[in-house]
């Protein structure tokens, strides 16, 4: 039997981004509806392989969403400093949180533990409800959008957001175009155990194939892996005995943090530069990597989606009584996460093209570069500011 139900917003998708949204929208005072047939189980156990580095502004925003105070202390790995460098090279650079005055540039924290924060948050608001299935059909009409879902359930809704990953359903439903690139490189994911204590500082060595991070966990001597590499050099590190895996991993990184040891799993997955042609259409607002995906060189993923999120409940909400289906409004969300999409994607293949390979003229330019701005404070502290998203416009503001 049909079931109708009417809300301001439909969310498809509670993962990190969907849910950040739907918890900002409700506490704005929006009638909201998530769809999504899993809830995230809190962490246990071994970390989670898929980790965030989840910088200040992006844990301002969870903090003021409610959903800090639900993530376990001994799930947190704040790191205070940064290390880069190329290897079998002279060029590094560092940076550090004392640097800007900050407490630490930043959490690694594992991807399920955020996901079920925000949604031990989303309990606390009555005017925010779950769909635990998955949606089947779309209409996006001009004074409403339906959908309809496997429950049968028909939603009805003055806003769709589609927060349903990079295949997003939505998104094709509403046949909103693509622009793709293969970025010819798999990312291998593990976690290990280091020698030495990491000292909670994030280091990142740049390979010949490609670069390896190493991200520092709760544990002094545990870090997250992410060693992003050629498929066929992937498949080759997943299938390595443990203990080679181990030697590999610590000649790459010159030992720096002694003997490496493999913990859990491998796992690999394809990197794909993913780009939305439109953010928003009448109706529909895209965001996280329903709107866009990046090369993780610098973590800055689950930030982008996440200042998404930000972006989008901020003009919201502060366009009181406005229609938050109407193009019009929505094109002031679409016109700036676009821009600051552009700008990570830019950023990410330029860094890839200098990082690439070892041409020696290419290598002496870069270590060059990193060296000199290791030396110049003012740049490091403008660089090291736009990483940690402060003072960046990621608010997107109505004017009246």
């Amino acid at each position: 039997m049909l079931k109708t139900g009417s809300v301001d917003i439909a969310v498809v998708g509670g993962g990190m981004v969907g849910m950040a949204t739907a918890v900002g929208l409700a506490r704005s005072g929006f009638k909201v509806a998530v769809v999504d047939p899993v809830q995230p189980h809190a962490p246990s156990g071994e970390p989670d392989l898929r980790v965030s580095a989840i910088n200040r502004a992006s844990e301002r925003w969870l903090r003021q969403l409610g959903a800090w105070d639900y993530l376990p202390a001994e799930r947190l790995g704040p790191y205070t400093a940064m290390a880069v460098w190329d290897k079998d090279s002279i060029g590094k650079i560092g940076f550090d949180a004392a640097d800007l005055d900050e407490p630490n540039l930043g959490h690694i924290i594992e991807n399920r533990a955020i996901a079920h924060a925000l949604w031990q948050a989303a309990k606390r608001h009555n005017n925010l409800t779950i769909h635990h299935t998955k949606p089947k059909a779309v209409a996006l009409g001009e004074r409403d959008a339906l959908l309809n879902l496997e429950d049968d359930t028909l939603l009805s809704a003055r806003l769709l957001v589609a927060a349903d990953g990079a295949n997003s359903w939505l998104r094709q439903q509403a046949q909103v175009p693509l622009t793709f690139r293969d970025y010819g490189h798999h990312a291998l994911v593990a976690t290990i155990r280091c020698q030495r204590p990491h000292d909670r500082v994030a280091r990142q060595v740049f390979l010949p194939e490609g670069p390896l991070a190493l991200l520092p966990l709760a544990d002094p001597h545990q870090c997250s892996i992410v060693w992003s590499c050629p498929p066929a050099r992937a498949e080759q590190l997943a299938a390595v005995d443990a203990r080679t895996f181990g030697q590999q991993l610590t000649a790459a990184t010159e030992a720096r943090l002694g003997t490496l040891s493999l913990e859990s799993e491998r796992a690999t997955f394809p990197l794909t530069m993913r780009y939305a042609r439109d953010f928003v259409r009448p109706r529909l607002a895209l965001v996280g990597d329903a709107a866009h995906t990046i090369h993780p060189l610098a973590g800055q993923g689950v930030n982008l989606g996440l200042g998404d999120s930000q972006a989008l409940v901020n003009l919201l909400a502060q366009a009181g009584d406005r229609d938050p289906g109407e193009l019009r409004l929505l094109n002031r969300y679409g016109r700036a996460r676009k821009a600051a999409a552009q700008e990570m994607l830019a950023a990410m293949d330029g860094f890839r093209w200098l990082f690439d390979g070892s041409n020696p003229v290419k290598k002496g330019v870069r270590d060059l570069g990193l060296n000199l701005v290791d030396h110049a404070m003012p740049l490091k502290k403008r660089l090291l500011s736009h990483a940690l998203g402060l003072g960046s416009q990621s608010l997107v503001s109505w004017n009246r």
